[in-house]
C-alpha cells in the first residue's frame, strides 16, 4: 500500500511513522517542509510539494492545522487533488469542524475522489504508539481500504456511518476536553490562591469516582509549569471555537464551551509556541482583574 501523509507535524508524523513500520511505502510532505525531512530516518520518504507526495498514492492522509490550511494544499495547478492518482482514497483526519468537513467533502467530491472523514482521538503519546481511537466515517468500499492504515495507527476504529459522522463526534468529545481542562486549570488556580498544593488535590482524587487520567496528566504539567506540547494550546483553542461553532449551528447556548474557548484563546496568545494546553493555567491564575462589584452577602449579615 502506498501513502502519502500531507501535513506531517505533532500527530502526521506519529501516523507517518506508525505507517512506515508497517509493509506500506509512505512519502511525507508538511509546511514547513523540514516536519517531513525529520522523519526520513523513519523510512519516510519525503516529497517537496503535495502533488508529488500523493503520486501514485492508494491512500491520502491529511493532518493539518485546519480546512483553510488544507485547501490550500489541495486545489490549483499544484493542488494534491489534481495529482492523484484515479482511485486513490482520501482520509481526512485533521480536525477541521462542520463547515470545513462539508468544505472538504465537496471538494473530493469534484475530484472525483473517494472521500473518508476520519478524525482522531489522541494525543501525541497515543499516536506515537500507534493506539488512537479512529472515528471513520465514509463509503464502506473505501473505509476498507483504509482500514490496514488505520489499523497501523490505532488501537481501535469505529465505523459510524457515511462521511460527516466522524466530525461530528470528534467535536462532541472535543466539547468534552476543551470543558475539562479549562475547568481543571482554574481548578489549579484556585488551590493555588488558597495555598492549597495542586498535587494534593491530584493526589485526593486520584483512583476516586471524580478522577479522570487527563486531570492527572494536565494537571502535573500545571504544577510542574513544565508544558511539553502534547496538544498544543493553539490547536485546543481552535477545537474550541469549532465546538461553539456547532454549538450555535444548532440553537444552543453552551455557555462553558464559550468560556473554556475564551480561556484558552487568552492562554494561546500568551503562551509559548508550542506549549501544551495545559498552559492555559497561566491565564487562569492571573489575579490582576477583580470584580466590579462585591459578593451579596447573605439575607440577616452584617
Amino acid at each position: 500500500m502506498n501513502v502519502a501523509v500531507l501535513g506531517t507535524g505533532i500527530m502526521g508524523g506519529a501516523m507517518a511513522r506508525r505507517a512506515a513500520a508497517t509493509e506500506m511505502r509512505v512519502v511525507g510532505w508538511s509546511r514547513p517542509l523540514d516536519d517531513a525531512r525529520r522523519l526520513a530516518d523513519d523510512g519516510v520518504r519525503v516529497a517537496e510539494t503535495a502533488a508529488a507526495a500523493v503520486s501514485g498514492a492508494d491512500i491520502v492522509v491529511t493532518m493539518a492545522p485546519d480546512a483553510a490550511a488544507i485547501e490550500g494544499f489541495a486545489v490549483g495547478d499544484d493542488g494534491f487533488l489534481a495529482a492523484a492518482a484515479a482511485g486513490a482514497v482520501w482520509a481526512q483526519c485533521a480536525t477541521v469542524g462542520l463547515d470545513g468537513c462539508e468544505r472538504l467533502a465537496a471538494l473530493a467530491g469534484e475530484a472525483g475522489i473517494a472521500f473518508v472523514d476520519s478524525p482522531v482521538l489522541g494525543t501525541r503519546e497515543p499516536a506515537e504508539r500507534g493506539e488512537l481511537v479512529v472515528l471513520a466515517s465514509g463509503p464502506e468500499d473505501a473505509l476498507d481500504r483504509c482500514a490496514p492504515l488505520f489499523d497501523a495507527i490505532g488501537g481501535r476504529t469505529l465505523r459510524l456511518g457515511p462521511a460527516g459522522a466522524g466530525t461530528r463526534l470528534k467535536l462532541v468529545t472535543n466539547d468534552w476536553i476543551v470543558g475539562a481542562v479549562a475547568v481543571l486549570a482554574e481548578t489549579m488556580a484556585l488551590a493555588d490562591a488558597l495555598g492549597v498544593d495542586g498535587a494534593s488535590f491530584l493526589d485526593a482524587i486520584a483512583g476516586s469516582a471524580v478522577d479522570m487520567a487527563y486531570a492527572q496528566v494536565k494537571g502535573r504539567m500545571m504544577t510542574a509549569g513544565a508544558y511539553p506540547a502534547s496538544m498544543p494550546l493553539a490547536h485546543a483553542a481552535k477545537d474550541a471555537r469549532l465546538a461553539v461553532e456547532a454549538a450555535e449551528r444548532h440553537g444552543l447556548a453552551h455557555g462553558v464551551t464559550r468560556a473554556a474557548a475564551e480561556l484558552l484563546e487568552r492562554g494561546a496568545v500568551r503562551a509559548d509556541s508550542p506549549a501544551d494546553m495545559a498552559a492555559v493555567f497561566g491565564v487562569a491564575a492571573e489575579r490582576g482583574r477583580r470584580r466590579a462589584h462585591p459578593p451579596a452577602q447573605p439575607s440577616g449579615s452584617s
